[in-house]
């Protein structure tokens, strides 16, 4: 029997309460057939949303888990990175790399640094630059709408005022092929609330740019709002590449996915801290064909 490697080393932190970071990435993956490696950033009592939590930064931990994992002489379907609480992670990132990418090995990068125009506590300029540098050595990337626009050094208060859906979509297209001019290899910008022009309806979907492709893949909008969905949707791009499903066909598995989750979590009348609860629905996950 030939073994396949479907190792995936998830750089992100874990949190105790709040379904996001590891504990949604090692669900995720596990359901779609993949082994997750878990390189904690931080561990967290709570994640970052709730009023109140402690944070164990764990930037002097990181280069022990490269050193003794070098020792095991593994190897690495695909390297996912998440959430980090400052620049010196993300250069412990790049030795980790180093070591690690591999000619066979993907790099996804979901660069967690805001949202709706709100930046989050960990934030910098320092962050940021080290965060472009990253994007550069992805083969995909996973930004919410406020990630791009730092990305690409556009002003986010003004493209998130955009309201022609049309204009906010040709803006969005033009930002992800900056993304990949300077080196992404794909890019999925994730989470984009825009108005169906013809039947007048709220939409929520995900914009696919890759060397060959243009697409937005659509769902019915949830009016509701959770957290942890970003680590959920880029933990079902990563099962999918790991499977090696078609992209496209995995943004809108993870858009199903999500839409259901969110309908769930809205009936049972869940915290938006505590983030949806997927735990249901991933049997959809599992030996998908769409």
């Amino acid at each position: 029997m030939v073994m396949m490697n479907r190792k995936v080393a998830v750089i992100n932190d874990l949190s105790g309460f709040g379904r996001c970071s590891l504990t949604a990435a090692i669900s995720v993956l596990s359901a779609m057939g993949a082994q997750s490696c878990p390189l904690p950033t931080a561990v967290l009592s709570a994640q970052t949303g709730f009023p109140s939590y402690y944070c164990l930064d764990l930037v002097e931990t990181m280069p022990k888990f490269t050193e003794e994992w070098q020792k095991l002489d593994v190897c690495f379907k695909g390297i996912y990175t998440g959430f980090v609480t400052n620049e010196r992670q993300i250069a412990h990132i790049f030795s980790f790399l180093e070591v690690f990418h591999q000619k066979d090995t993907f790099l996804l990068v979901d660069p967690i640094m805001g949202d709706d125009g709100i930046l989050y506590d960990m934030f910098s300029t320092s962050l940021l630059e080290r965060m472009k540098a990253l994007v550069k050595e992805a083969d995909v990337v996973t930004p919410n709408l406020t990630e791009l626009c730092l990305l690409v050094d556009q002003d986010v208060a003004e493209v998130l005022t955009i309201a022609e859906t049309a204009v906010l979509l040709k803006k969005i297209k033009h930002m992800a092929e900056v993304l990949l001019g300077k080196g992404t290899k794909q890019v999925v910008v994730t989470g984009i609330r825009f108005l169906d022009e013809t039947t007048k309806e709220k939409r929520m979907g995900n914009f696919i740019a890759t060397d060959t492709e243009r697409k937005l893949i659509d769902f019915p909008y949830v009016d509701a709002s959770f957290s942890g969905t970003g680590d959920l949707f880029a933990s079902v791009l990563v099962g999918g590449m790991v499977r090696g499903d078609d992209l496209g066909q995995t943004v809108g598995l993870a858009g199903d996915f999500i839409e259901k989750s969110l309908r769930n979590a809205v009936a049972e009348d869940i915290d938006y801290n505590d983030g949806i609860n997927f735990e249901q629905n991933l049997q959809m996950l599992m030996n998908f064909s769409r």
